[in-house]
């Protein structure tokens, strides 16, 4: 199995936030972001593995800013990490003001998706090469947020945690 970048995997959709969209201050649901997220994820995802996949969890979304009625949301995605079957995909959100032109990053999230085999059992998938000093950071991340997440999941003993033992305490 051949290993892949980040770039590989990149899935891009533009969406415009219009008034079914929104809530009573005329800003987009947080629901709706996250189904587009959750979309746009998978569709990195596979792009990564060309595997079927499914969500294994949003790892986190952030809410940072409002995105108003009329607004364009542009998310971003790209695998961060490539785990045995699982990936962690990072999604950053976009947003652009149509009547001053005026865009900015609103918001970003992360998710971990797996790939499932014909028998729809996880199954293996290629390691991910990072390329630019944003990629290498988010990667280098994902296994910090993979042991935390087993942690929370009692999946894993936070003595075995070797790359949070690193960043909270300067164990080796």
């Amino acid at each position: 199995m051949q290993p892949s970048t980040a770039q590989n995997s990149l899935a891009v959709s533009t969406h415009i936030v219009l008034p079914n969209d929104t809530n009573f201050h005329n800003n987009l649901f947080g629901g709706m972001l996250m189904s587009w997220v959750d979309i746009i994820a998978s569709v990195a995802a596979r792009r990564h593995c060309f595997k079927q996949v499914v969500t294994a969890s949003i790892n986190s979304i952030s809410f940072d800013k409002p995105i108003n009625l009329g607004d364009t949301v542009t998310l971003e995605a790209k695998v961060s990490r490539a785990f045995n079957s699982s990936m962690e995909i990072y999604i950053d959100v976009w947003v652009q003001n149509l009547r001053t032109g005026v865009k900015h990053k609103s918001n970003e999230a992360i998710s971990t998706f797996v790939a499932l085999d014909d028998e729809g059992k996880p199954c293996k998938v290629p390691e991910l090469v990072p390329e630019t000093d944003e990629e290498r950071f988010r990667f280098e991340g994902a296994l910090r947020r993979k042991q935390l997440s087993l942690i929370l999941a009692k999946r894993m003993k936070p003595k075995d945690a070797n790359e949070l033992k690193k960043l909270f305490l300067g164990e080796d």
